[in-house]
């Protein structure tokens, strides 16, 4: 390249860059900077044909640089990717010639050069030549068309344009391999991280997540105009939902010779004083509110704790809420009986009205069902709850801030039959 030539560049590009633009029309500066974006391809070119020369007398080892992409961040303060990249650009132009000759007319941009080169290098091995020329044609062609993130996506099914016979076979060996590398590699963790929260992580298969989502995205909608929830804590939401059904089934194995099931160890005073907080089997610690919530409508352990909280003495088990009451209870209150709420029995919680811990007896008289969320509400203290005298059914006495007049309101959406 001569020095006069690359002398002419430098006046004639900073002439156009000191140049006054706002005395062009519309169409002209337009067309200026359509110029300009085809001279920077060209320009473009002729840096990848320098680079790729450079590498290849090994000048970069030869001044001590680990590689090319490292020499030219180092001689041109660009970023290290920036650099790898006018690296691996320079050997794709130097090996695909029509791919040289489409990025010195413009035709392609070096963005789209890369694109396309990444596309043809991932092409099966075994293809013939003219197969894979004419797979870079095709997307030289469309990149006229196309921005690189598009033209990406067609080079990904450009297989299937260019040899459609051995496309489908390809794909399906392509995606065996996907799904035995997610089968094998499918994890869940639970990982407490001791301010009260349990981090989730973990991966799925196609197939499993399809079916996680089967179940979690009924119960993922909003609930009300005014959901409060995030779509994540109703995600959150819906997982503990769904598990908390499947433990209420009878299809989960035992476990150590029980259903499965949720143990919360709280020394019976402190629960009956309303302050006591729990610990779970897990390690993990509960409120108390959340506590006297699990205790509605859970297996109760009594215990005898020592001083130093160790078991002494475990009594029988004693169900609440559950056989013929729970039945009865279904009978009764059709679903949750919070006032608009649609949800079905197998979604709710028995739930004292006069709490067991303070003296309340487990009867139809002093039982509602809630839904989980609603189950949280009432916890809170805010709502009252009472049986109507006339008919038995739940009515809910709203907190002043929701109703000043605090009417007592119904459940429409369970009538009985």
């Amino acid at each position: 390249m001569a020095r006069e030539a690359l002398e002419q560049l430098s006046e004639v590009v900073g002439k156009c860059a000191g140049a006054s633009v706002w005395t062009l029309g519309d169409d002209e500066l337009v067309n200026s900077l359509d110029a300009v974006h085809q001279a920077l391809q060209t320009l473009t070119a002729a840096q990848l044909h320098l680079i790729r020369e450079i590498d290849g007398r090994g000048l970069p080892i030869a001044q001590h640089a680990s590689s090319t992409a490292v020499w030219l961040r180092e001689r041109h303060r660009i970023s290290i990717h920036a650099a790898k990249r006018l690296a691996d650009l320079a050997r794709a132009v130097d090996e695909r010639a029509a791919l040289d000759t489409a990025l010195v007319a413009g035709v392609v941009n070096a963005e789209q050069a890369t694109v396309i080169a990444t596309a043809v290098r991932d092409l099966p091995a075994d293809l013939g030549a003219d197969v894979v020329d004419e797979a870079e044609a095709v997307l030289i062609g469309q990149a006229e068309q196309f921005e690189p993130t598009i033209l990406r996506k067609a080079g990904e099914r450009i297989l299937a344009h260019v040899a459609p016979e051995i496309a489908d076979a390809r794909d399906a060996a392509a995606l065996q391999r996907q799904e035995a590398r997610a089968w094998q590699t499918r994890a869940f963790q639970l990982t407490r991280l001791g301010d009260g929260r349990v981090r989730v992580t973990g991966w799925l298969d196609e197939a499993g997540a399809a079916t996680v989502n089967a179940a979690l995205d009924p119960l993922c909608a909003p609930r009300h105009d005014d959901e409060p929830r995030t779509p994540g804590q109703r995600r959150a939401d819906a997982l503990v939902e769904v598990c908390d059904l499947a433990t209420r089934t009878e299809q989960l194995p035992d476990n150590g010779g029980q259903r499965p099931h949720v143990m919360v160890t709280v020394p019976f005073e402190l629960l009956e004083q309303q302050f006591g907080v729990g610990m779970l089997d897990t390690g993990g610690r509960l409120s108390p509110t959340q506590v006297r919530q699990l205790a509605c409508d859970a297996q109760l352990i009594p215990a005898v704790l020592d001083g130093d909280g160790q078991v002494l003495d475990l009594g029988r088990t004693r169900r609440l809420i559950t056989g013929s009451l729970r039945q009865a209870l279904e009978l009764r209150d059709r679903g949750c009986a919070f006032p608009g709420c649609d949800r079905p029995p197998r979604w709710c919680d028995g739930h004292h009205i006069q709490s067991w811990a303070d003296g309340g007896p487990t009867s139809l008289e002093n039982s509602v069902l809630l839904c989980g969320y609603h189950h949280r509400i009432i916890h809170r203290g805010h709502w009252t709850i009472r049986l109507c005298v006339e008919d038995s059914r739940p009515e809910f006495i709203p907190p002043d801030y929701v109703d000043p007049r605090q009417r007592p309101r119904r459940n429409p959406y369970h009538p009985r039959t």
